[in-house]
């Protein structure tokens, strides 16, 4: 996983709410495991209409997705943001996410930012106004820059935001901490033994 801490990129809007995951991803395209290639899938029944947004010219090296109210709601595929992923996003607006969805992002390196209202209806004007609108992202301040200079804050847990801006999934993030554990066991040997004997 990349480490995040800023960026910047183009916004391209979807304003539809309560996008599913079969939506996102067709189930069709759940029996691989290998990342690869899902970025060609992305939204692929919409995308068989040649107006859908990510078919345009503009939507090609788009970073950011401004979506509708409670995008990601459905199954728990973790093909979905892996497809995002694919096609170049590496953040997601919007003003909800559903729970299972926005975790699965979170491990995978997509970060969604949650928005009031009002800025997601900005936003969708932005770009609908102009196509190449740029939108930053500073994830350490936890703040998304738009064009106009305003900073909207947005909200993250903590142990997410440590990961993302070390590049790091949950396994690695415990992987690092190999010396600390290694410290712990051998200060309470008896402790140790006794739990791995499973007594």
């Amino acid at each position: 996983m990349e480490p995040i801490t800023t960026f910047a990129g183009r916004a391209v809007a979807l304003p539809i709410e309560n996008i599913d995951t079969d939506q996102i991803i067709p189930a069709r395209f759940l029996k691989v495991t290998d990342k690869a290639g899902l970025g060609d899938a992305l939204f692929s029944d919409w995308r068989a209409n040649p107006e859908f947004i990510l078919n345009q010219p503009h939507a090609a090296g788009a970073k950011i997705l401004v979506a509708g109210h409670n995008f990601g709601c459905g199954s728990s595929r973790e093909h979905a943001p892996w497809a995002l992923l694919g096609f170049g996003f590496q953040a997601v607006v919007s003003t909800y996410f559903a729970d299972i969805f926005r975790n699965n992002a979170l491990k995978n390196g997509l970060l969604p930012i949650v928005v009031d209202a009002a800025t997601l209806d900005q936003l969708i004007s932005m770009c609908a106004e102009d196509p190449d609108t740029l939108l930053s992202v500073d994830l350490e301040q936890q703040l998304l820059l738009l064009p106009d200079g305003r900073r909207v804050p947005f909200p993250i847990d903590a142990f997410s935001k440590h990961c993302l801006i070390h590049g790091v999934d949950q396994l690695g993030y415990l992987q690092a901490q190999a010396a600390a554990i290694a410290a712990y066991e051998a200060r309470h040997p008896d402790r140790v033994n006794t739990l791995a004997a499973g007594a």
